[in-house]
């Protein structure tokens, strides 16, 4: 291993997974949020990305598929999802020496020389598992000696449903 190691931590579909704190009985069904306007689709849910819900698409434009299949439909709350990110971060700050905030929903934490101490698989599940209890936000991880390469990591974990990547 190298001498630096880096995660990068996405909160998977954040927006409709901040919503579902607050509507568990929506827990695997379709979600789309809408833009501070209500005109077009800004997140999805996995669920309403699997019935072909695209991002940015007027919202007119979908309503025949969002009827049919009964997709809850959120207006966006920002305030909300600031909040919320702002908890998710702050308990990714404690559970890694350095932690850089790359998006509302991201971060990249320093795990270099982590890897000594405890095996980096089994951190990035309790670091999953920390972040979804505490939380309620569902996150996927990828590994990597660069952050570059943590951001592939994880765009290939989150293709393995439940799995980092190193």
């Amino acid at each position: 291993m190298t001498d630096t190691c880096f995660a990068l931590v996405d909160c998977n579909n954040f927006y409709a997974s901040c919503e579902r704190l607050f509507r568990p009985d929506l827990r695997n069904k379709p979600i789309v949020v809408l833009s501070n306007n209500d005109g077009c689709i800004v997140a999805r849910s996995a669920e309403a990305k699997a019935l072909g819900i695209s991002m940015a698409v007027p919202l007119f434009q979908a309503q025949e598929i969002i009827d049919r299949e009964q997709i809850a439909v959120f207006s966006s709350n920002y305030a909300l999802y600031g909040d919320i990110s702002a908890r998710v971060m702050s308990l990714l700050e404690q559970l890694a020496p350095a932690t850089e905030v790359y998006s509302i929903d991201e971060a990249f934490l320093d795990l270099s020389g982590i890897g000594a101490c405890q095996p980096l698989s089994q951190l990035a599940t309790n670091i999953k598992q920390q972040v979804t209890d505490w939380t309620g936000i569902p996150v996927c991880i990828g590994i990597a000696p660069t952050k570059t390469l943590a951001k592939l990591a994880n765009h290939a974990a989150k293709r393995i449903q439940n799995r980092w990547r190193c």
